[in-house]
């Protein structure tokens, strides 16, 4: 993966992971941000990537998104 693949990636999981972000309705971004995360962890290593803080937040914010939605699915089928 060269260089400009690495950032567009990582841009774009953070992209992902801002909208992901949103209980339920942002699953399926929230979902492609981990994945981008990990494809460029993969794919790109220990090298050097300029927008490797974007790739993290996204990732951190995916994974946020994920569990809230988690939780307000769990909060709905207790208070059934």
């Amino acid at each position: 993966m060269d260089i400009a693949t690495a950032i567009r990636t990582s841009l774009t999981g953070f992209v992902c992971g801002l909208i992901g972000f949103l209980p339920i309705i942002g699953i399926p971004l929230a979902i492609y941000a981990l994945l981008c995360w990990l494809t460029v962890g993969r794919r790109y290593g220990g090298q050097w990537n300029p927008a490797s803080a974007y790739l993290r937040a996204g990732a951190a914010l995916a994974l946020f998104g994920l569990l809230s939605s988690a939780l307000l699915v769990a909060a709905a089928i207790i208070a059934q």
